[in-house]
């Protein structure tokens, strides 16, 4: 691989309930435990809400790269991440839902290019075949 850019992050204190910031400071952010998995909450982001940030944003990035090279007209596309952990025994576990909402497509022609989309984005390659991602194209 040719290295075209590194991302550098670094989490302090404690874990979910620490803080996390990136090498150039644009993020600077505190964590907390979700109350759902027994933390404070609040008003606080969580490693999951930042994945799945991460992931609606490069998934949306590459469904445009898609849309360009077959030359589809793309307007007020939106890329939705659910992210979510949960527990297989003892272990944890992530598993993610995108939904791909494509305005004035025929469905066919959203459900294909959503799925080309998940062939070339970077993070669906790097967590195939390791978590369970499901994708789903909505042309409204």
């Amino acid at each position: 691989m040719e290295a075209l850019y590194t991302a550098v992050a670094t989490s302090r204190g404690d874990g979910r309930n620490g803080e996390v910031t990136s090498s150039d400071g644009v993020i600077d952010e505190q964590l907390a435990i979700p109350k759902e998995m027994g933390g404070p909450g609040g008003e606080r982001t969580n490693p999951e809400q930042l994945f799945a940030a991460g992931y609606s944003a490069c998934f949306h990035s590459a469904l445009q790269a898609v849309a360009r090279q077959t030359n589809v007209k793309l307007n007020g596309t939106t890329v939705t991440a659910e992210v979510t952990i949960g527990k297989d025994g003892d272990a944890f576990e992530l598993a993610v839902k995108l939904e791909a909402v494509l305005p004035g497509l025929e469905q066919g022609q959203a459900s294909s290019l959503v799925a080309q989309a998940h062939q070339v984005c970077p993070y669906s390659r790097a967590t195939r075949g390791n978590i369970e991602v499901e994708v789903t194209a909505k042309t409204s």
